[in-house]
């Protein structure tokens, strides 16, 4: 059975995605995105093995969307506000697309290249917007897991309504960059 024409991947992951967005990745399954897409489930088998497989590819395209946002944010940007625009811009994907952020979370499996190398371009990413700060790389690379865990942390606090009290959530995020922003300048004038 060949492929339905106009069938493309980029439109199964992105029906697969706002299904993901809008009602929770648990509701995404073969059925709910052959609905959204008003074809029968068993055309979907020719795009992907198995709803694990269809997730995996979920995952890689909600890693690579994430990229695509956090390299527009920082283009031309060094320092100090390509740190913030970078946060603001992850902050702001998880906001917007809070079931494909929810798929890429976990850590990729180094045996899976394509999931591996898709979250290695954002690690990457972070790691360029934080050269101008000159960490040896072992160092960097811990720089950039405390601001992932920052804005995780964050992110995922506000997505579950975690955050009460009637004050301004980007206030409190400017805050907490401007915070993490003087640990880093701190700990480079006492190296």
């Amino acid at each position: 059975m060949s492929p339905r024409v106009g069938l493309e991947k980029k439109v199964i992951l992105k029906a697969a995605a706002d299904i993901a967005n809008t009602d929770g990745i648990d509701s995404l399954t073969i059925t709910t995105l052959a609905v959204k897409l008003n074809i029968k489930p068993p055309s979907l088998y020719n795009h992907v093995k198995n709803l694990h497989d269809l997730r995996k590819q979920l995952a890689v395209y909600g890693l690579e969307q994430l990229y695509f946002t956090l390299n527009e944010s920082i283009e031309g940007l060094k320092g100090d506000k390509a740190v913030k625009a970078l946060a603001w811009a992850y902050v702001t994907f998880v906001r917007t697309h809070p079931g494909l952020y929810s798929i890429s979370l976990s850590a990729p499996d180094p045996e899976d290249k394509t999931l591996y190398e898709a979250g290695e371009r954002v690690v990457t990413l972070a790691l360029e917007a934080l050269e101008p700060f000159e960490f040896e790389k072992e160092e960097a690379l811990h720089v950039v897991r405390g601001l992932r865990s920052i804005l995780h942390g964050f992110a995922s606090l506000e997505q579950n309504g975690g955050f009460g009290l009637n004050l301004s959530t980007d206030e409190s995020m400017s805050l907490l960059l401007d915070a993490y922003l003087l640990g880093i300048h701190t700990k480079q004038n006492h190296c």
